[in-house]
């Protein structure tokens, strides 16, 4: 399986748009060679290099099983909570300096058939021995 974004490049810069400096919308992402047994979908984001620790900008779960994501994505799955305490998409939002942004994809053999509002760590703890594929796609943003 493989994620990447028309937005950006693997490595790339992520446009101001997708932050909390532009209107704040989350990027398109394409997932090709999904397993044609996937039962559901997770998407996280985060960034590692947030000065109290990783942050979770992006928790999505129970995707149903798709190759594109649109930008600025209403629904996807059943949303998780981020660092905010918000449900959905939060962009990038640096208190200065380059932080990465991590987009992991994973490819489940189950769906989880939880209500919303779960975090990051429980997800992935609940999805550990089901993954039947995963990728990351990684931007940088910057502020001064």
């Amino acid at each position: 399986m493989r994620i990447s974004s028309p937005a950006f490049e693997d490595e790339g810069n992520i446009p101001q748009r997708y932050t909390c400096d532009g209107e704040n919308l989350s990027p398109a992402l394409v997932l090709e060679d999904v397993p044609p047994e996937t039962v559901s979908l997770v998407l996280v984001m985060d960034d590692p290099d947030a000065p109290m620790g990783t942050w979770d900008h992006w928790v999505a779960y129970d995707i149903e099983p798709l190759t594109q994501i649109p930008e600025a994505v209403e629904t996807l799955g059943t949303a998780g909570s981020n660092s905010w305490g918000d449900q959905g998409y939060g962009g990038p939002c640096p208190p200065g300096g380059t932080h990465r942004y991590f987009f992991a994809a994973y490819a489940l053999d189950r769906r989880l058939g939880w209500e919303s509002g779960a975090d990051k760590t429980s997800v992935l703890e609940a999805i550990h021995d089901h993954i039947l594929a995963e990728d990351s796609l990684l931007g940088f943003y910057s502020r001064e």
